[in-house]
């Protein structure tokens, strides 16, 4: 792997340069990364970011759409999932994304309620401390300014999500005390009005889509009261390239633009400006914070972070790791290595945040 250089120094008080962002999102299962965040992800890269994707299972248990590829189920599934994950990054424009532990640590769990959450290889039933040690050292590398990840009940209740959740909030914690505290947490939303206008504009479209049956509002992860969502990333440019991000992950979901269905075959909008809720650091101000319609959603997920969030990591860092450290590219690079420091208050939530309510909502893994 080839050194990267350290990122330029600024003067205090400057606003971060386009090249010194860099973006951590941290996921359950491959596609869940294109559908919730596809957009956000396509347009941060093109801009010069560093995006870098921790995906946490290979989705083993997911269920098949495609009748042709209907054999493949456990490992082979796996593997074949992790095909379409490599793909979806080629779209996006992502270069570095890695499994959590590398590939196989951890299991997919199924359903909420299924047997299969008992499995002791299941990411369910991972102790949080010791998946969290895999994902510290990805970020005490990579000094992201952004991490992006799922609420407490994993936008929907699926366990993999929750553990996500958990497991993110707490490598955060501990990266805080090892030398690098992310300057902001976001969690994935959807506005429940903007989701209702485009459940409407669906019902006019269905009999024109190869789906037969639409699904619901409440259907669809992580919709929240417009208050809570804090910044709307428009991803209109990059629309293209979250479709064909979601079109790689073929066994898991069809797309027909703009709308999608998972292997419930219901469908729903492929949404191309993708919602946040800010639960940790300070929101942006000004001209940058101005959304749609008046509403006041920051519009740059580093709107109003500053340069010295980049400068501090060009000078030092976490004790033991240069400036600018590769974080190579391969896919399934372990996220590996040991947790460091002790435990504290987490930003923005904790290892023991509740699991919510299991919504049972039937979507694939």
């Amino acid at each position: 792997m080839t050194e990267q250089p350290a990122p330029a120094l600024t003067e205090p008080g400057e606003p971060l340069p386009r090249a010194a962002r860099r973006l951590l999102l941290v996921h359950a299962h491959p596609d869940d990364e294109s559908i919730n965040n596809g957009a956000t992800m396509a347009r941060y890269a093109a801009e010069g970011a560093r995006v870098t994707l921790v995906t946490c299972t290979l989705g083993e248990r997911g269920e098949v759409v495609p009748p042709e590829l209907a054999h493949l189920s456990g490992a082979a599934l796996g593997q074949w999932r992790l095909s379409e994950l490599t793909a979806a990054m080629r779209a996006l424009g992502v270069t570095d994304f890695r499994l959590l532990g590398g590939a196989g640590r951890y299991g997919d769990s199924g359903m909420m309620g299924l047997p299969d959450n008992e499995d002791p290889h299941c990411f369910w039933r991972a102790d949080v401390d010791e998946a969290a040690g895999h994902l510290v050292p990805v970020i005490l590398e990579t000094r992201p300014q952004v991490l992006v990840t799922y609420d407490d009940n994993g936008g929907y209740g699926h366990p993999d999500h929750i553990q996500a959740h958990r497991v993110a909030m707490r490598a955060a914690r501990l990266a805080a005390e090892a030398g690098w505290t992310i300057p902001r947490i976001y969690w994935n939303r959807v506005p429940r009005p903007v989701a209702e206008a485009a459940f409407d504009r669906l019902a006019g479209d269905l009999p024109g889509l190869p789906f037969g049956r639409s699904a619901a509002v409440d259907d669809v992860p992580g919709v929240v009261g417009e208050e809570q969502v804090t910044a709307a990333i428009d991803g209109t440019a990059y629309a293209a390239a979250k479709a064909a991000a979601m079109r790689a992950h073929a066994t898991q979901i069809e797309v027909a633009e703009p709308y999608f269905a998972l292997s419930n075959e219901l469908a729903q909008p492929l949404f191309t400006t993708e919602y946040y809720e800010l639960v940790h650091g300070e929101r942006a101000h000004g001209p940058e914070a101005d959304g749609p319609e008046g509403a006041r959603f920051e519009t740059d997920l580093f709107a109003g972070i500053p340069a010295e969030s980049s400068a501090a990591s060009a000078a030092g860092g976490p004790a033991g790791l240069s400036a600018g450290s590769p974080a190579g590219s391969s896919v399934g690079r372990p996220a590996d290595g040991p947790a460091g420091g002790s435990t504290g208050n987490s930003p923005g939530g904790s290892a023991e945040d509740s699991a919510g309510t299991p919504s049972g909502k039937g979507r694939a893994s």
